[in-house]
């Protein structure tokens, strides 16, 4: 992560991760967001076990595996059904 990524994530009160996000239909590629509550090594388990039902990506490129010969479509937000999720993990840049 860049130290101006760091500092803004400091002053803003919240976490983000890049993530990989893999529903039937779609993989995702994007940030998501958590307040600074908790430890940061458990910021994804909390993402996938809360009570809502969906969560935002942010700064996102969204996949179809469906039809793989469309074009990566680029997004600055989007809610993901959670339930849809089939994998979600880190990507280290």
């Amino acid at each position: 992560m860049a130290k101006e990524d760091l500092s803004n994530e400091m002053m803003s009160g919240s976490w983000s991760e890049k993530v990989y996000i893999e529903t039937a239909e779609y993989i995702i590629r994007g940030y998501v967001h958590m307040p600074k509550i908790g430890k940061r090594s458990r910021l994804l388990t909390e993402i996938l076990n809360t009570t809502k039902q969906f969560i935002a990506v942010t700064d996102c490129k969204v996949e179809s595996k469906l039809s793989p010969q469309k074009e990566l479509e680029s997004y600055d937000f989007i809610e993901v059904n959670i339930a849809t999720i089939l994998i979600m993990r880190p990507i280290d840049d």
